[in-house]
């Protein structure tokens, strides 16, 4: 068998062997992780023992290959670690980890250090060079990002805790192989003669990763729209973007591939979350978790049966020096946990970080494949002595097998007696109402059921009666209203509606009856309403449902380039995206109101329902407001844009429909895909519809009907007199009382004519002023613009000199006038 066959075979038997650890571990109730490299040290023991004993040669071709695999560092650092990285950086949100942005990045870079350096000057006590302390611990300061989440999410740790873990050991593997770096060029002789020198490069390399991997991510967001929706070509961009981050940062860019490769992930998670739709994103999360898994498993099975030729030159002083490094590195681990922490949340930079979660991370921190790696790196480097490779590759080795055998086994002891595997009150009332209301449902449905099949009642009534004692039996623990305060009830309300909002948009994407910028604008808004709710209640999340009202940065920019360098395709883009996002919110709003009283009452308590019901209806009006003034203002855009909404909605449930059908068997799979094929090219491909300012003057003149009976001359006399005038959110352009200095025509906006007893709103088309300007008297009312807009403002003076020169002209318009003042215009100001 050639070499390729046998590595072939080889990397198949070890995929056979990780699906069967996999199960294996989870009978065992044994982190999967640490089975695997058990393992793998076994695999590897005996295969080297079966390859060298004289005792038989039997078995040679069989473990040959597995002792001799031609598996470098190289293949590990390039070939695995961006998948793997990639995988873990792409699933993790960027919205929550940015939560605790100080805390994780002091884990992820001060902690290196600290390990690095804690474990270096006290090896340096014992007689090892410094440099060399130092590298061992920069390499033994990498946390597997693999072994330390799956086992904290299997313990079911609380989520912030994992969510540090796993932005830690994700950003400390990119940390520590910028330092690997730095140091083995050092001790090698290379051009970073000192450690002040090192430290630069570290900073450079590191932020440069970082923004180039945060452009290429960028980037990849943008091409998403390039490739029409197809998943198998979004997963393909996906899998190729991670190496080409880190080959081109590495070797072109000459910053840190790895760091690169973990902000491309970061960012492309969080473009991609928006921009593709939820079915795409799905399939994509699906793809990277059995791609990671095969990744992660390889690299660490297949580092594991170098373990036993990595020990091959042990000696009783490596495990002294074993044990120093292991104190070192637990006492520095501590000390920035329970040292730097507090000062960070005595500053606000971050929450308080509990003592128990201080702990848990201080006795989580596994080492794994990327540890192994870089001691493999060190072994292979020829410029570096071979006694340090010895040391290097013997202490690594054991770190990496202390952590996974003495921190891995104990891990979910520790978590149980921290307590950080149950539920909080909080929690626990909220569950056993939960459960208490979806067994009233199936109790009630299994009821019906067994009438509807006729089900002996004997039988029916057993099982009803068992649910109804589980019922009981709940119903017998503290009520939600008693284990925590209304105020508490309400904030889970309302991180409930905030995320059931997300869902709804979610779905409008999937059926693509929005567009992809209003939907990207919308969940962009949502996830600004639950990040408020989840950290400031009820006042943060009416202050983000206000502000989500207001103009956009980029509207008012779009807006500047309009009124001063006459540019309307930013602002024709931002009114459009504005129309759809309001009206898509209004649909949203109306459905949580429902979701409000039908799952959230019940739940909740009718007095906290009535309360979310409250804050929904005053959402709903602000958005109706809001749409009503764009309304006014595009008549015609927002009827094409609900037209095109209940379009889609109807093609999509048909397109539902004909797959019943087909399911069902009463169409064949022939029929299907020729119906199919027939509406979906119907559906929209996610881009804006087409929206007109109404900017042209002489155009709109003709338009209002007090115009309307002109001749073409006096018209085209009449058009130099107005005076075009933009309007800004609640800008008053008439008060009441002040004299009529002239008239105004709504080229496009919306304003709002405040009476003694009402408000009266006028839009496109519409005119206002007139009254006071024909009879001279002073203003009835005030005027107030409802947003940005454009009105002809038609000067008193110059209207009077038309009326004089064009004497039909000044006939026709006084009869409209009268006409508007017999018909009880209530607007007039």
């Amino acid at each position: 068998m050639n070499d390729i066959a046998s590595i072939t075979l080889v990397i198949a038997a070890f995929l056979v062997l990780i699906s069967m650890v996999q199960p294996a571990a989870e009978r065992l109730h044994v982190p999967y992780t640490v089975l695997l490299a058990f393992v793998g040290v076994t695999v590897g023991g005996v295969s080297s023992f079966l390859l060298h004993t004289p005792l038989t040669t039997l078995f040679d071709d069989i473990v040959g290959p597995i002792v001799n695999l031609p598996i470098s560092a190289p293949v590990f650092l390039i070939i695995f670690l961006p998948l793997l990285l990639f995988h873990a950086a792409l699933t993790i949100d960027l919205r929550e980890i940015a939560q605790d942005a100080a805390p994780i990045l002091t884990l992820a870079i001060l902690a290196v250090f600290a390990a690095a350096a804690a474990i270096g000057f006290s090896l340096s006590l014992a007689g090892v060079p410094l440099i060399v302390g130092l590298l061992l611990g920069t390499i033994v300061a990498t946390t597997d990002p693999a072994a330390v989440v799956a086992i904290f999410r299997d313990l079911g740790a609380p989520p912030r805790l994992t969510r540090l873990l796993e932005g830690e050991s994700l950003l400390n593997d990119a940390a520590a192989i910028v330092l690997f770096g730095i140091l083995i060029d050092m001790l090698a002789g290379g051009t970073h003669s000192s450690l002040a020198v090192g430290i630069v490069h570290f900073a450079e390399t590191f932020l440069g990763g970082l923004i180039f991997g945060a452009v290429a991510g960028r980037l990849f967001g943008a091409a998403l729209s390039l490739l029409g929706g197809s998943r198998t070509a979004e997963v393909t961009l996906s899998v190729a973007l991670p190496y080409i981050v880190y080959l081109v940062g590495e070797h072109m860019l000459h910053v840190s591939g790895v760091v690169a490769v973990v902000s491309a992930g970061l960012t492309a998670g969080a473009v991609a979350r928006v921009r593709m739709r939820p079915g795409n994103w799905r399939y994509i999360e699906r793809v990277w978790a059995q791609t990671g898994f095969w990744a992660g498993s390889l690299i660490f099975v297949t580092a594991s049966t170098l373990v036993p030729k990595l020990l091959g030159t042990i000696e009783l002083r490596h495990v002294w020096l074993l044990t120093i490094a292991l104190v070192a590195a637990l006492v520095s681990r501590a000390a920035v946990l329970f040292g730097v922490l507090p000062l960070l949340s005595a500053v606000r930079l971050s929450q308080k970080v509990s003592g128990a979660y201080k702990l848990a991370i201080t006795w989580g921190g596994l080492r794994g494949a990327v540890t192994f790696a870089l001691a493999l790196a060190v072994t292979e480097n020829a410029r570096i002595d071979p006694a340090i490779k010895d040391f290097v590759a013997v202490l690594a080795t054991g770190f990496v097998l202390f952590t996974l055998l003495v921190n891995g086994l104990t891990l979910r002891p520790v978590i149980r007696l921290l307590k950080l595997d149950r539920l909080s009150p909080l929690d626990q009332a909220v569950r056993g109402k939960v459960l208490a209301l979806s067994l009233a449902d199936v109790r009630d449905l299994v009821r019906e059921t067994g009438l509807e099949y006729r089900i002996e009642p004997a039988a029916a009534r057993s099982v009803v009666e068992a649910y109804e004692e589980r019922i009981d039996e709940i119903a017998s623990r503290p009520d939600l209203e008693q284990a925590i305060s209304d105020t508490d009830r309400i904030n889970i309300g309302l991180v409930a509606l905030a995320n059931r909002e997300r869902r709804i948009i979610l779905d409008h994407h999937e059926q693509r009856t929005v567009s992809g910028a209003a939907i990207e604008r919308l969940l962009h808004n949502t996830n600004f309403i639950l990040d408020a709710a989840r950290t400031e209640g009820r006042e943060g999340y009416d202050r983000a449902a206000c502000e989500l009202l207001n103009f956009t940065r980029g509207f008012r920019i779009a807006h500047f380039l309009h009124r001063r360098m006459h540019i309307d395709g930013p602002l024709q883009r931002e009114v459009s995206i504005r129309f759809e996002t309001l009206l898509t919110r209004r649909l949203a709003l109306e459905v949580l109101a429902r979701f409000t009283r039908q799952r959230l009452q019940p739940l909740l308590g009718e007095a906290v329902a009535r309360s979310l019901a409250e804050v929904v209806a005053g959402r709903t009006d602000g958005t109706a407001r809001a749409l009503d003034a764009l309304r006014l203002q595009y008549p015609g855009h927002a009827d094409m844009l609900e037209t095109r909404f209940l379009q889609q909605s109807g093609l999509r449930l048909l397109l539902s429909r004909y797959r019943d059908l087909y399911e069902e068997g009463l169409i064949g799979g022939e029929l299907f895909n020729d119906l199919e094929h027939e509406h979906a090219g119907r559906l929209l491909g996610g881009k804006l519809p087409p929206l007109d300012l109404g900017l042209q003057t002489e155009e709109l003149i003709g338009s209002f009907s007090m115009f309307s009976g002109l001749e073409p001359a006096e018209l085209k006399a009449l058009a130099p007199l107005f005076r075009p005038r933009l309007l800004v959110p609640d800008e008053i352009i008439i008060r009441k009382g002040e004299r009529g200095r002239g008239m105004y025509f709504i080229s496009s906006g919306a304003v709002e004519v405040v009476l003694a007893n009402e408000r009266v709103r006028l839009g496109s088309g519409e005119f206002f002023g007139e009254m006071a300007l024909l009879s001279h008297q002073p203003r009835l009312a005030d005027v107030i613009s409802l947003g940005y807009g454009r009105v002809l403002e038609l000067p008193a003076a110059d209207f009077q000199r038309f009326l004089s020169n064009y004497p039909r002209a000044k006939a026709e318009i006084e009869m409209t006038a009268d006409a508007r003042a017999r018909a009880g215009t209530r607007h007039n100001a």
